[in-house]
């Protein structure tokens, strides 16, 4: 499972440094599909995978305004910065813990921390993929999404 986190984070940080090069209007246009632009999704899937993480180590959600994140390097900084207690969460994971419950704030009925993880996981990667349909529509340079290649293994 370590190795799909760093998958993700790899391709989150390629889709930063192509994001960077584009207009900022392109960032911020409303696309009519998922939570609407490149920086909205990439802030909810920080968001999501945060939230997630803090639940299953019995932590309070913490909200970060929107408003404060309106460029690709603001994302950055946030998404390194949560990066560091994400990953000590997932290097101090053990098989054990894959069936333990949580209950989080947000939610009527609580999981297993193995089904929350695998949530997350592909949660990413499914906003991943709008980003390659909306930079092809563009005009832009997609991201690979090989898993193979990367050396994560």
């Amino acid at each position: 499972m370590k190795a799909l986190f760093q998958y993700n984070w790899q391709v989150r940080d390629e889709w930063f440094d192509v994001l960077e090069t584009i207009p900022p209007l392109e960032l911020i246009k409303e696309r009519g599909t998922g939570v609407g632009s490149y920086l909205k999704t990439l802030f909810h899937i920080l968001d999501v995978e945060y939230s997630w993480i803090r639940a299953m180590q019995n932590e309070p959600d913490i909200v970060f305004p929107f408003e404060e994140y309106q460029d690709v390097q603001a994302l950055r900084n946030l998404s390194n910065e949560l990066r560091v207690e994400i990953r000590e969460f997932i290097d101090q994971w053990t098989h054990e813990m894959e069936y333990e419950m949580v209950h989080p704030s947000w939610q009527d009925k609580p999981f297993c921390k193995g089904e929350i993880l695998r949530h997350i996981l592909v949660h990413e990667i499914h906003h991943i993929g709008q980003f390659s349909i909306w930079s092809k529509e563009i005009g832009i340079q997609v991201v690979s999404s090989n898993f193979i290649g990367r050396e994560l293994m």
